[in-house]
């Protein structure tokens, strides 16, 4: 899964330069699982290898990606996960934690989507084609939907209600149906699905972009309810998924949710509140004509409530480290000195114009800006 930069304690094994090395021996007298980790160099993954690598309940751990990774301690294969070759360097795991997934705000969306689901279908193909036993997928609590008349909390077995609107859901919902459909056609694996929310650490995504505009835009008469996951909770949750304390579909989030007026509280940071039509309409017009990588869709994730429980993984013993106060804290932090207006990057001469006019001028300002543009070039 892309995006955090791993904070990886494990030392470099620069004495081997080879795509491929061989780790230290397994655990002895260990019966935990072998555990393979695909997207496994950067990100969630980077983090959830070297978590593994260092718990006494696994036995190995396998590392897949395009580039070799930090943690000595793991055996590394450097390949696409699109490659059929995949199924060889799968042989021998229990269980593989699929993370490799393109969410890049910035990449273009059929090549985004032709990743993602290629590379799911090859690793679940794959993974049963050697034995192995579970397949834990990790997508999003996006894939609920954000709805104005949705249930808060949403129940973990609710209906996925979502569209393919906004940035990498319809890839998700996709992976979604992938996972459900492969122990009908390969009997004896198992897929188990990792929900998190809105997640943070080193992630960039249209929600945390939210955070680094001048003004929290607010959309009149939407009620948003906020529910964060720090990259820490999730790794500790995909291990849980990993051992087989917990199956199936669940979320993994912060207990309890933030609304609007709270956030506003806690951040400092005062709200632009803008009718529905014209923050909505600004918003198409200006990912239409490629000036902001956020479609429209994105937006209703900050208008409507999507907010879930995570009592399964509660029942299963699991309890977040982090509160949801304690998250937002961290986000703002890390997006400090970042300036976005409608999810787009501003340089800091922009981004001083922006912060004196407000969100709302920057926004229907820059699109004006960009028809001002347009009338010059037909002139010519």
């Amino acid at each position: 899964m892309s995006s955090p930069d791993p904070q990886v304690r494990a030392a470099r094994n620069l004495a081997d330069p080879s795509p491929e090395s061989t780790p230290e021996k397994n655990r002895p007298g260990s019966r935990g699982p072998v555990v393979a980790v695909t997207g496994a160099a950067t990100g969630v993954g980077a983090l959830l290898t070297a978590h593994l690598a260092a718990s006494d309940e696994i036995k190995h751990v396998i590392a897949l990606d395009e580039r070799r990774g930090d943690v000595s301690e793991a055996t590394w294969h450097v390949l696409d996960v699109r490659d059929p070759a995949i199924a060889e360097k799968l042989r021998g795991a229990d269980v593989v934690v699929h993370l490799a997934l393109d969410l890049d705000l910035e990449t273009d969306p059929a090549a985004r989507t032709a990743y993602n689901v290629r590379g799911t279908q090859t690793v679940l193909t794959a993974a049963a084609a050697v034995g192995v036993r579970r397949v834990v997928l990790c997508t999003s609590a996006m894939v609920y939907g954000a709805l104005p008349d949705n249930d808060i909390p949403l129940a973990e077995d609710a209906e996925l209600r979502a569209t393919a609107e906004a940035t990498g859901v319809g890839d998700l919902l996709e992976i979604e149906r992938l996972g459900r459909r492969a122990p009908r056609a390969h009997p004896g694996l198992d897929v188990t699905v990792v929900r998190p929310t809105v997640l943070v650490g080193g992630t960039d995504t249209a929600l945390t972009r939210y955070f680094e505009s001048p003004r929290l835009l607010v959309v009149a008469g939407s009620r948003p309810a906020w529910q964060f996951c720090h990259v820490d909770d999730l790794v500790t949750a995909l291990e849980y998924a990993a051992l087989g304390k917990i199956d199936g579909e669940f979320a993994v989030g912060c207990d309890g949710w933030l609304e609007q007026e709270e956030v506003e509280e806690l951040s400092g940071v005062r709200r632009m509140e803008l009718p529905s039509a014209v923050a909505l309409g600004a918003a198409a017009r200006l990912h239409r004509i490629g000036l902001t990588p956020s479609p429209a869709g994105d937006l209703a994730y900050t208008m409507h409530p999507w907010v879930v429980s995570v009592s399964r993984l509660h029942d299963a013993g699991w309890r977040p480290r982090w509160s949801n106060d304690e998250v937002l804290a961290a986000l703002l932090e890390e997006v400090e000195g970042r300036h976005t207006v409608a999810g787009r990057r501003l340089g800091r001469k922009d981004a001083t114009a922006a912060g004196a006019a407000g969100a709302t001028v920057a926004l229907l300002g820059t699109a004006a800006l960009v028809r001002r543009a347009r009338k010059a070039r037909r002139r010519f």
